[in-house]
């Protein structure tokens, strides 16, 4: 069942996408309101896929890389339609949704049987420390989308090209209010999956900090965010810088989260997870 609904997520999110791009090209309202409703649809049929492996394995059946992508993509779109509600920037929907449908048939094509984790792993903290971490990752994905967004746009006016793409791409308020909204959701969340990551570390293994690649990578996006946030506050940093370091941060956090998972050696890499206890 978990596949079936899979599929009908993956059809729902490429017809959003394809809503969406209509709506970027044709500027018809109902498209945009239609690739939303069509999103929603898929998410729907997102959750009931990963609560059909989830269910009877607790979180950590998405401890394969095929498990956190699907799982990254749910994220991914949740946020998406959290801040299309709340804070429309109709256009970021021609991007989140085509990454969304392409993570989510990543997590397809790979292999994704049930993993054997370790009892050490099956934990409210670490359950928590996960589910942190995927919200947080998606929020700031969302900041570093409408970054590469804010610099588009932003070349647009400094060559005076008003043109296709500048009628069509939010203002440069915007995207800015864009990038510091998703930047107050996403670093708490960050913040509090590195703390109960943390926490649970000292507990099973008697160390905050192990110097792990995964660590390591969190950390410097972790800092690269808390610099934008403190600077934005203290100092007014807004546009090109703003839009500079999300962009920054989440090409680290994707490092983090595809490197140090499946090419670097750590305790965080899916082999370690599902190795037999």
């Amino acid at each position: 069942m978990a596949v079936f609904f899979s599929y009908l997520a993956l059809i729902a999110y490429y017809v959003a996408s394809g809503l969406f791009v209509a709506f970027f090209l044709a500027q018809r309202e109902g498209l945009c309101r239609g690739g939303a409703w069509v999103m929603t649809l898929g998410l729907g049929f997102h959750t009931l896929a990963l609560l059909a492996v989830i269910w009877p394995l607790g979180l950590l059946a998405i401890a394969t890389f095929a498990g956190a992508l699907s799982a990254s993509a749910w994220a991914l779109v949740a946020a998406f339609l959290l801040l299309y509600w709340r804070h429309p920037i109709k256009v970021l929907g021609a991007l989140a949704a085509p990454l969304a449908a392409l993570i989510l048939s990543g997590s397809l094509i790979l292999p994704g049987g049930p993993p054997a984790v370790s009892p050490a792993l099956r934990s409210f903290w670490v359950y928590l420390h996960v589910a942190l971490a995927l919200l947080g990752n998606a929020s700031l994905t969302l900041a570093g989308l409408g970054g590469i967004i804010y610099l588009v746009q932003e070349r647009q006016l400094k060559a005076k090209k008003f043109g296709f793409l500048y009628r069509r791409l939010p203002s440069l308020e915007q995207l800015d209010a864009l990038n510091y909204w998703c930047l107050t959701i996403g670093f708490p969340l960050l913040t509090g999956a590195i703390v109960t990551g943390s926490l649970y570390a000292q507990w099973t293994m008697g160390r905050f900090w192990n110097w792990d690649p995964k660590e390591i990578f969190t950390l410097i996006a972790w800092l690269i965010y808390a610099v934008l946030l403190h600077e934005r506050l203290a100092a007014g940093w807004r546009g090109r810088r703003a839009a500079l370091l999300a962009i920054y941060g989440f090409v680290v956090l994707i490092i983090a989260f595809v490197g140090a998972n499946v090419w670097l050696s750590s305790y965080h890499s899916f082999a370690a997870f599902t190795r037999q206890p």
